[in-house]
């Protein structure tokens, strides 16, 4: 199959939608297909044997590491060579109505993918009222395609509830060859703890901005004086947060990626994540994958991931002691603890990159078939 993928999200930027992305992109091109990414320009002209069209765009105003990119008729004359037999947009913002446009004037089969919560992101930013807004625009665009894929059983039931149709689950994915359990160091230990390894080593990866809520962890270090919080990533909140945390045993510890990253998870003793509005929360397989327990929010789609007191603690995110509580439970008993460790890893391990797109490559293919019986433009008669 040769894949048109128009996403608003992609290399250099470092997220779970990238993350993601990356892998499927790989596995789709190792399995025979071809794939041409439009996205934001950023630098790369190409990634694992697809070819990476820059498109000019602008800073989003509250969140300026997101770029909107502008659909521009240059586009269009991109897919006429390239001869796609289906496009595939992701998290559709302005560049993926480039994507659903061109798939109605190139008679093409259209896919949607939805990664980013964004209606529950607003009241995070004071636009709460525009949520109702924003729904009927995910609904019209949405409603475009001929499938639209979620990565977990609540965000399906979410996007079905406001009447997005033809919704079905992507699976999850994870890299469990990057991220291992014997990456745990103690080198790591000391740098994430800054020269306390024997205290409990807590961590968080992942943007740092505002609706991930990480000034919720705060109480917890309040209760766990020992406890020394790491926060690996970046982002808009970040100086906030530092004022935040000022009084606290808090490193700011930047980007990390590669085995650098995969070490921190293993090496932490927890990692805290109290998103509400995790469509998946890819890190937390990520964490799980090197046999880091999970102490998170029951929220969005982290209950399909986090088994609550088997790999990881689920905390009412309403409940301003429960991520406390949690914590202290975890830590409390180093043979719960490595027991979770164990299972964590199992859980992950159920979930390679292989599968899920195994599984996206048979969903192409079954849209591809249900518009066999349409016309299609003469541009796209393949040679």
């Amino acid at each position: 199959m040769r894949i048109a993928l128009f996403t608003e999200t992609f290399l250099p930027k470092v997220d779970g939608i990238v993350t993601r992305l990356c892998h499927t992109v790989n596995h789709l091109q190792r399995l025979g297909n071809q794939v041409l990414i439009f996205a934001p320009e950023g630098g790369l002209k190409e990634y694992k044997g697809a070819q990476v069209y820059g498109v000019s765009g602008f800073p989003l105003p509250l969140y300026p590491e997101l770029k909107l990119a502008l659909p521009r008729p240059a586009i269009g004359d991109a897919l006429i060579e390239f001869k796609p037999d289906l496009i595939h947009i992701v998290n559709p913002a302005v560049l993926g109505l480039a994507g659903l446009f061109y798939s109605k004037l190139l008679k093409l089969p259209l896919v949607a993918s939805y990664h980013t919560h964004l209606p529950q992101y607003l009241s995070y930013y004071g636009l709460g009222m525009l949520e109702g807004l924003l729904w009927e625009l995910l609904k019209a665009g949405h409603n475009q395609a001929r499938l639209n894929l979620c990565t977990s059983t609540a965000m399906v039931s979410e996007l079905t509830t406001h009447g997005i149709e033809r919704v079905t689950l992507w699976q999850r994915g994870v890299d469990t060859e990057a991220f291992q359990p014997h990456l745990a160091s103690q080198a790591m230990r000391r740098h994430l703890s800054q020269g306390h390894p024997d205290n409990p080593l807590l961590l968080y990866v992942g943007r740092l901005s505002a609706e991930k809520e990480i000034d919720r962890i705060k109480p917890i270090l309040k209760a766990i004086p020992a406890a020394r919080l790491a926060l690996v990533g970046d982002g808009p909140y970040r100086q906030d947060l530092k004022k935040h945390f000022a009084d606290t045993s808090t490193h700011f510890a930047g980007y990390m990626a590669g085995q650098e990253l995969a070490s921190a998870f293993a090496s932490a003793d927890a990692f805290i994540f109290p998103s509400r509005t995790e469509t998946l929360g890819l890190v937390l397989l990520e964490a799980m994958a090197a046999g880091c327990p999970v102490v998170a929010a029951r929220s969005g789609g982290i209950p399909d991931i986090v088994q609550d007191g088997v790999n990881g603690y689920l905390f009412d995110p309403n409940d301003e002691q429960g991520a406390v509580t949690a914590t202290q439970r975890l830590l409390s008993s180093q043979v719960e603890r490595e027991a979770m460790r164990r299972n964590a890893r199992q859980e992950a391990e159920r979930w390679g990159w292989a599968a899920a797109t195994s599984q996206l490559q048979n969903y192409y293919q079954s849209v591809i078939s249900s518009q066999a019986n349409q016309p299609r433009s003469k541009s796209f008669v393949h040679n």
